[in-house]
């Protein structure tokens, strides 16, 4: 049986969003990734290990190298996901605010 990781779970961890953070921006290697935390290399290698499973992270090898790099259209999926939510909140923030400046003004 072949069981996929949940994604959310995988960015529930601090240190793999950290990751994730370290290589949006540009391919690193596995070295590279933990050279930024201070934790074994191994257990940098299973969150790697983890985000790649997930399919947030994807990886290239170049001659002895394997770059890790972010796999934008995942990432998309999350924030897809996310985003019915952030504008539920928007709003409701937004209305709340509304009636704190109705209630300031009749003070």
């Amino acid at each position: 049986m072949n069981l996929r990781r949940d994604v959310f779970q995988a960015i529930a961890d601090p240190t793999r969003r950290a990751i994730l953070l370290l290589v949006a921006s540009q391919s690193l290697t596995a070295g590279a990734i933990a050279s930024n935390f201070h934790t074994a290399r191994p257990t940098v290698s299973k969150h790697l290990q983890i985000l790649t499973e997930c399919e947030l992270l994807k990886q290239k090898q170049s001659g002895r190298e394997i770059y890790y790099h972010i796999n934008a259209k995942q990432m998309k999926e999350i924030a897809d996901f996310i985003e019915p939510f952030r504008k539920m909140w928007d709003e409701r923030f937004n209305k709340l605010e509304t009636i704190m400046k109705k209630y300031k003004s009749k003070k």
